[in-house]
């Protein structure tokens, strides 16, 4: 059953592609791997950014010296609030996904928060308060085996990837990638101010945190080499050709998890590989083409990593939020949630 067929042509995932590899190129930059003139390029991005279709966001991953804190959060609800529910769940800045599921529960949510501290307030304070919550089950990610949020839209050919690469300086940053730096506030209000927009210019970030243009681009250069920030550029998931989203649940013997989650990174529909606290050891989220993937993907997983055993699965009936990014009921986003940058 397909939910809705890509409306988005090879020009546009062509130019997100790149915004994932150069998420701050210029149009110039771009236009000489993506052979389409600069002004065409804008335009187009302008076109799918006001209209919902994409968008190129910024997260900090870390706080001070230490990573920030992520969890899953399965919600039951009162019969018929979950949607009201999820709405007013994607307006808190301490969600990174809200999902209206299929399964014992009726919303997953990806949480981030700055440690174990806050993430009891925020439950404790703010979700199971809701009069929609009647249970909430909490699983602590306890290692995220990779970055959210990455690309396996995979458009540009090798060369083209790499064209682009050397013209902006990627590869040389990945090359020079070093320890992660400690991450000051300022760091935080720059990249919240990128929340909604990663492509904001320098200039209009130093008016907004009080510093200067060079120091903004120092910052930014600093975070993006020691991956101490995450970035996405991503098509809205209904219109990308992988409308579904699915949460998939394993267990793992200890010994086999190495191996076993770097099999299940390499698959092109997995986008986050968590190991987690609680029934199971692994969480697996990804986005599939259609609702009856899910079964190919699933023997797919095992396949890749025999030590497995699959222990649920759900997918997603409505997604709210990914990332900062609020959704709207066709699809589109409508905008985005500044992050916290509170301690």
């Amino acid at each position: 059953m397909h939910t809705r067929e890509s409306v988005l042509g090879e020009v546009d995932l062509a130019l997100i592609h790149a915004l994932q590899i150069a998420p701050r190129a210029s149009w110039t930059q771009l236009s000489a791997v993506l052979a389409v003139s600069p002004d065409t390029l804008a335009r187009r991005w302008e076109t799918l950014t006001a209209g919902g279709y994409a968008w190129s966001s910024m997260l900090t991953a870390r706080r001070g010296t230490e990573a920030t804190l992520y969890a899953w959060v399965e919600l039951e609800c009162v019969a018929g609030d979950a949607e009201t529910t999820a709405i007013e769940l994607a307006e808190d800045p301490y969600t990174l996904g809200v999902h209206q599921v299929t399964g014992d529960s009726d919303l997953i949510l990806l949480v981030n928060c700055p440690d174990l501290q806050a993430l009891d307030g925020y439950l404790a304070g703010r979700v199971r308060r809701l009069p929609g919550v009647l249970r909430a089950r909490t699983q602590v990610v306890t290692q995220l085996h990779n970055r959210p949020y990455r690309s396996r839209i995979e458009q540009l050919t090798p060369g083209q990837a790499q064209h682009l690469a050397e013209l902006t300086g990627a590869e040389r940053r990945i090359r020079t990638t070093r320890a992660y730096p400690h991450v000051t506030e300022l760091d935080q209000r720059i990249v919240a101010e990128l929340a909604g927009d990663a492509r904001r210019s320098a200039a209009e970030l130093a008016r907004q945190c009080g510093t200067s243009e060079s120091t903004v681009r120092r910052r930014l250069e600093a975070l993006g080499a020691s991956g101490a920030c995450h970035h996405h550029c991503l098509p809205a998931p209904r219109f990308s050709g992988r409308p579904v989203w699915a949460l998939v649940t394993a267990d793992v013997p200890p010994l086999d998890v190495a191996e076993s989650v770097a099999s299940l990174g390499r698959l092109r529909q997995t986008r986050v590989v968590t190991s987690v606290t609680g029934r199971h050891n692994l969480a697996l989220a990804m986005w599939l083409r259609t609702v009856e993937e899910l079964h190919d993907v699933t023997a797919a997983l095992v396949r890749a990593a025999p030590a497995l055993r699959i222990t649920g699965t759900a997918v997603s009936l409505r997604t709210h939020k990914i990332g900062a990014q609020v959704l709207g009921a066709d699809g589109r986003r409508t905008h985005h949630i500044r992050p916290s940058t509170a301690p």
